[in-house]
């Protein structure tokens, strides 16, 4: 796993658009999402960059926000997504 350097704001979620894109899908394929945080006073932070991520697209798809102890490698944000695939 490759870290991302810098805040949540430096490219938090640039990685899940190349997994995305890899698989030939949009954002508007994503169905659930869920955001790990270390810490929950980062969630407005994450909310705008997450609006952002999704700005494009009339779908809004399901999403939980949880608060961890810890998270591999100390990260401060990880998220976890389902999308439906292309046939």
């Amino acid at each position: 796993m490759q870290i991302v350097e810098g805040g949540i704001e430096d490219k938090a979620l640039a990685n899940l658009k190349a997994v995305i894109r890899a698989n030939s899908n949009t954002v508007a394929k994503v169905v659930k999402t869920t955001v790990f945080l270390k810490n929950m006073e980062d969630f407005t932070t994450v909310n705008k960059i997450y609006e952002e991520f999704f700005s494009g697209s009339e779908h809004k798809s399901a999403r939980s926000t949880v608060e961890v102890a810890r998270l591999p490698k100390n990260v401060l944000f990880e998220i976890e997504c389902i999308a439906v695939a292309n046939k």
